[in-house]
């Protein structure tokens, strides 16, 4: 099939620091060139990827240092791209929620959005009111909620390159925080349960401009002399191996509804077990007793902590492969690219996809 995969430009393809959609986006079109499909990406002249590439923009909008730039309309200069060669692609496959809307109307069928974000937002359902004829897919069933009426093609999990990430058979006794420092993915809550349980605690995140005075205000404190508690800062994916692989646990304790978590898949790919609160996604990721815990208050995660050196690394590892892998992403979107492209009308839940593989 001819695929075209249109990332946002946010970040980089695969992204050099934090980064969830533009890393999966990499992660997918590698894998679909792998399969023998003829992928295009649309995305920053910085992308390192196995397809065709077409540049959009000279770099990635978050690392570019130039003071004043435009978000709108670099993507809106990437929609025009994409759109004059759009008779290129069998399937043309969005990541840039709803701004190709407008642009797509009178193709919606032959395009699939995936949504990556969170739907529980005031002005949404007017948008997908307003243009139901374009297929959705969703990285979560839990991510639904919000959108019941909108036209869902399927759920994919996101899924990553297995070769990027290394298998630790055992861990070096800490435990881990990887992400962003915000409110709702609760840092606190892993520096407290350190504490509690005297554990060391090493801390990879991201601070946004938007969330430096909750850092400052909140986290900063919790941290400052404390010997248990590590603050590293952001780190690449070269880093991620040495910093998952050797935590006893990844601390996972969030407090909204996460449209999916994909570093409990990038913990999971290294043989590390993850220990995260029921929100959102949660229960669709984590298998409990086998790849970490499931838990619904401060004194199940302490519990669950103690627990954690009963399982079976080697098994969080191919529980990984074999339900998280970018291959297994890939081809459960094929699926979807092929029902696209046959006509049908009415589309595959991911439970449906699965039976019939």
């Amino acid at each position: 099939m001819k695929i075209a995969q249109v990332t946002p430009l946010y970040e980089a393809v695969p992204p050099r620091l934090y980064g969830g959609t533009e890393r999966v986006v990499a992660h997918l079109t590698d894998a679909l060139v792998d399969l023998g499909h003829e992928v295009t990406l649309f995305a920053s002249a910085d992308a390192q990827t196995k397809a065709r590439l077409v540049a959009t923009r000279d770099q990635a909008i978050r690392l570019d240092p130039a003071p004043l730039k435009s978000d709108l309309a670099a993507h809106l200069a990437q929609i025009a791209e994409v759109r004059a060669l759009a008779d290129s692609f069998d399937v043309i496959h969005f990541h840039t929620d709803m701004v190709q809307f407008p642009f797509f109307a009178d193709r919606a069928e032959r395009t699939l959005t995936t949504l990556h974000g969170r739907l529980d937002l005031k002005d949404l359902p007017a948008v997908y009111k307003r243009w139901p004829q374009f297929p959705l897919v969703s990285i979560s069933d839990d991510q639904r909620r919000p959108l019941p009426f909108a036209n869902w093609a399927g759920t994919v999990h996101h899924g990553m390159n297995a070769d990027l990430y290394h298998f630790s058979p055992k861990s070096d006794g800490y435990l881990a925080f990887l992400g962003r420092i915000s409110p709702e993915k609760r840092p606190d809550r892993a520096i407290m349960l350190a504490k509690r349980l005297s554990r060391k605690l090493k801390i990879a995140a991201k601070v946004d401009p938007a969330d430096r005075s909750y850092f400052e205000d909140k986290i900063a404190p919790m941290i400052l002399g404390d010997p248990l508690i590590e603050f590293i800062g952001e780190i690449g994916d070269h880093q991620k191996s040495a910093f998952l692989g050797g935590a006893d646990a990844l601390l996972f304790p969030i407090d909204w509804p996460e449209p999916f978590g994909l570093v409990m898949i990038e913990a999971m790919a290294c043989g590390t077990p993850v220990v995260a609160y029921a929100c959102g996604s949660v229960p669709e990721v984590i298998d409990p007793g086998v790849t970490g815990f499931i838990v619904r208050d401060d004194d199940e995660a302490a519990d669950a902590i103690l627990r954690v050196d009963g399982l079976d690394r080697k098994r969080v590892r191919l529980r990984f492969e074999e339900r998280f892998s970018s291959e297994a992403m890939a081809r459960r979107y094929v699926a979807l690219y092929e029902r696209l492209c046959g006509g049908h009308a009415v589309y595959p839940s991911l439970v449906e996809l699965a039976q019939s593989a």
